[in-house]
């Protein structure tokens, strides 16, 4: 072996035992730097299909679809009340009368005086009819030469009394005759029949009262309320970002307070154009809006009471086999690289952090309709992809490629 080889020799045992040490050395700090690195735990859920019901739920109470109030229409005294609260009527039952005796002495005193007036109008038709047969007499005989123009203008003057007493008699029947049918007319409403089939849900006034008119700024006496309980309803508010999503014909589930084990079926009947009124004040414009919406009860019970308090879950969405994750995995974040100039809600994305080899990696989404607290996934996800469900701080704070810890839920077994 020469000196050369010797030397080079020499040389390479150092060499490798260098590489091994850097390699060793190397591992070692991966190691350590992986150990180093804190994970954050978190649930894990996987995508999975179901049948999904979007569903608006509001709180009202019942009414029945016709509910009638009855009105005083002329003043008077109550002098008899024929039904009680809770009575069932039919269409035409008596309810109850007003004092009278007024009015049919009005009655009378106008009968009285047309009949005196049309005597009247009688003698004064035959008056006039035979000053006009003397008109036309004295008419003919000036013609002819026989009378003066004085008599004949007198004679047409007489003609002309007899005409104007004649209208003055016909227009005094006319007025007595309006005058008696509204005096009639007043006559017939100082008694009060059902004018539906029914129940008097509200007896509000009792013998002996006075039963006043409305005016503008009085509405008047209520005497009673009627309601057809064969058709009930359930009227709710429905918040403003609810009700785009109601339409008519849907149908819904009807829960009384009162009747906490049953539960009623029915359809939206009605929507309100326009929100109700709140209380006024900044305050009140402030506050979210609600519309009105009724459910009509496909078969109501005679245990349904009008002012009931209910609950109804309007079904407004229904899909079959969706793509579903659960409603917390979904997080909000900014887009990345986005137009500073473009509108805050342009400016963020949704979507779902996806689990890839114990990293995450967030995955934008389109969602779709929600039900209960699942939610429909249009595009941006796989069925059976896993993706971080919680908690909701943790959700908060995850980035791309962060190290996670998947937790045992409560209600899984452990593994």
């Amino acid at each position: 072996m020469t000196e050369k080889q010797s030397f080079f020799r020499r040389r390479k045992k150092p060499i490798i035992i260098l590489a091994v040490l850097l390699a060793v050395g190397a591992l070692v700090m991966g190691n350590l730097r992986s150990k180093r690195e804190k994970s954050v735990r978190v649930t894990v859920e996987k995508a999975a299909k179901q049948d999904l019901t979007s569903i608006v739920s509001a709180s009202g109470e019942i009414k029945p679809k016709k509910n009638i109030n009855i009105s005083a229409q002329v003043p008077g005294r109550i002098i008899k009340i024929g039904v009680i609260e809770g009575q069932e009527v039919k269409t035409g039952d008596f309810l109850l009368k007003l004092d009278s005796t007024q009015y049919e002495a009005n009655a009378d005193r106008d009968q009285n005086f047309i009949r005196a007036a049309n005597a009247d109008l009688i003698q004064a038709e035959a008056r006039l009819q035979r000053d006009k047969n003397s008109y036309d007499r004295q008419q003919k005989l000036f013609e002819e030469g026989v009378i003066s123009k004085e008599q004949v203008e007198g004679a047409q003057a007489q003609y002309d009394v007899s005409v104007a007493q004649t209208n003055a008699i016909r227009f005094q029947i006319k007025q007595a005759e309006a005058s008696l049918k509204s005096t009639l007319d007043n006559l017939a409403k100082t008694t009060y029949s059902s004018p539906i089939d029914g129940v008097i849900t509200s007896l509000r006034v009792e013998e002996g009262e006075v039963a006043i008119i409305g005016t503008m700024n009085n509405p008047g006496t209520v005497l009673l309320t009627i309601a057809d309980l064969s058709v009930m309803e359930v009227e709710v508010e429905v918040d403003e970002t609810d009700v785009v999503g109601v339409q008519m014909a849907q149908t819904a589930k009807v829960r009384v307070d009162a009747l906490p084990e049953t539960v009623f079926t029915g359809q939206v009947t009605e929507i309100g154009s326009s929100a109700l009124q709140q209380s006024t004040g900044v305050a009140a414009t402030q506050e979210s809006k609600d519309f009105k919406v009724v459910v009509t009860l496909d078969d109501p019970s005679h245990k349904l009471k009008p002012g009931l308090s209910a609950s109804a879950d309007i079904v407004v969405a229904e899909r079959k086999q969706a793509l579903a994750v659960p409603i917390s995995a979904l997080v909000l974040r900014d887009k990345p690289q986005a137009d500073p100039k473009a509108p805050a809600g342009a400016k963020e994305e949704e979507g779902v952090f996806l689990v890839e080899n114990d990293r995450v990696k967030f995955a934008p989404v389109v969602k779709g309709i929600t039900g209960g607290m699942m939610i429909e996934i249009v595009s941006g996800l796989q069925e059976g992809q896993s993706l971080v469900t919680g908690p909701y701080a943790s959700l908060r704070e995850l980035k791309d490629g962060v190290l996670i810890k998947t937790e045992t839920k409560k209600d899984e077994p452990v593994k």
